[in-house]
């Protein structure tokens, strides 16, 4: 396995443990409906020190993709603006994307009206920097054959599903698949804490649950591979020392095929 040179740099930062928040709009419609607004308003009620750092905007497939496309654009601005006139701290550069009807869409339309908003509670605590921290940077300066981490991704236990707070990782390796046109990626899972001789499947699934999200979300299969190496190529030796060990061992790599 390739072994990557950490730096290390230790100062007081905001620690990045994103979550999200989501609003639903009426039909065709931009502006903020009462359920909206009293959903953002409970959560900044909650007097927490909240630092926003993505707004996506979504619609329901009725329409033309241009035009969806510009509504929902509306939509995350409109929510732009009501947050700012709330004096919630957006992100100077922040990500703002309108992903119009192009991604997985719910069967139920009213839940495809709607804007994400990802952010996390800032804390002032010191952390450790490494070179994954920033998926889309990490991808952007990559090389044929890199791996890269994908980073704070986790799933429950024993299962190929992502857990709530990981999802917005999957919405940056879109976006970095986007903005990268030529990229391809091989998808690799991994997994703690079994003998290498006990036969696994998870590591499989996880990978080709990733796989299948960004298929849904338009990326071009030929640009995709997936694998699950069980627990074949550990960072920490099994059995494990301690849970950290197991989630360093419990991740999901890709390889850069091309760029």
């Amino acid at each position: 396995m390739k072994k990557y040179t950490l730096f290390f740099l230790f100062f007081s930062i905001f620690s990045f443990s994103q979550e999200k928040l989501e609003v639903y709009f009426d039909f065709d419609q931009f502006d903020l409906n009462e359920p909206a607004y009293k959903k953002i308003n409970s959560w900044i009620a909650e007097g927490k020190d909240y630092e926003v750092t993505k707004l996506y905007g979504f619609c329901d497939s009725k329409g033309t993709n241009e035009y969806n496309d510009t509504l929902a654009l509306k939509r995350v601005y409109t929510v732009y603006n009501f947050l700012k006139q709330s004096k919630i701290d957006v992100k100077k550069e922040i990500e703002i994307r309108g992903f119009g009807e192009d991604f997985v869409q719910s069967a139920v339309q009213g839940e495809n009206r709607r804007v994400t908003i990802i952010f996390h509670e800032k804390k002032e605590i010191p952390v450790v920097l490494t070179p994954e921290q920033n998926l889309k940077e990490k991808v952007r300066g990559s090389k044929v054959g890199d791996l890269i981490r994908l980073p704070n991704f986790y799933f429950y236990n024993n299962s190929a599903k992502v857990v709530p707070k990981s999802q917005p990782v999957l919405y940056d390796l879109l976006c970095a698949l986007n903005d990268n046109p030529k990229l391809k990626i091989e998808i690799q899972g991994h997994i703690c804490c079994k003998s290498p001789t006990q036969i696994d499947a998870v590591s499989t699934a996880r990978a080709r649950a990733i796989y299948n999200f960004l298929i849904l979300n338009k990326i071009d299969r030929k640009r995709l591979s997936f694998k699950g190496y069980g627990v074949s190529r550990p960072i920490h030796p099994i059995p494990e020392k301690n849970s950290q060990e197991e989630d360093d061992n419990r991740r999901v790599e890709i390889m850069i095929v091309d760029n």
